[in-house]
């Protein structure tokens, strides 16, 4: 994938089939470090050992559709052809940690990619699952709570055409601010 954030919303999509009601997106560019992470936790059904084990290989998936899985053994291989790593982390019932660290000076590291239009996308076409996206750039954070905001809407649902360009908005802003100033 040409851009980190298309493997976000790929890994947020398993999220969303495993079930979650939450999902966190949290991004850290530390630039002094050397380092970006990004973690994809979400709250959905897990893994056990068994299928921990073997959804790095991309033969194996537990979809029905075809015979390969080639979202996170994608990722996992774009983070350590960056000087980086991955891991993954789940138990049954409680949810599914995925984190890709990557040397963010890295000549072949993919660019983050548009972040707004990912976000937008999972909030658009689902409704009814919170998302916590945090990002940090040095000593510097945005976030947004889908939670929050629906508590502030009460009935007007988020996926609502003025809500959304309100959180687009305000994602751009949030997102612009972070890399002012460094």
């Amino acid at each position: 994938m040409k851009e980190l954030s298309m493997h976000i919303l790929d890994i947020a999509q398993n999220s969303i089939s495993a079930n979650a009601s939450l999902i966190e997106i949290i991004i850290d560019e530390d630039i002094e470090k050397d380092i970006l992470t990004i973690i994809i936790k979400d709250n959905g059904k897990g893994m056990n050992e068994e299928i921990l084990k073997r959804v790095t290989n991309p033969f194996y998936t537990s979809r029905t559709t075809r015979k390969v899985g080639l979202g996170i053994p994608m990722f996992k291989a774009a983070a350590e052809a960056c000087s980086g790593f991955f891991e993954i982390k789940s138990k049954i019932g409680e949810g599914t940690t995925v984190k890709a660290v990557f040397k963010y000076s890295h000549i072949d590291r993919a660019p983050l990619g548009n972040m707004v239009d990912t976000l937008l996308t999972l909030i658009l076409s689902n409704p009814n699952i919170d998302f916590i996206y945090v990002h940090k750039k040095n000593n510097k954070s945005y976030i947004l709570n889908t939670k929050e905001i629906k508590e502030i809407l009460g009935e007007v649902p988020i996926n609502n055409i003025d809500v959304l360009k309100w959180i687009k908005d305000n994602l751009k802003e949030g997102l612009k601010d972070l890399n002012e100033n460094l």
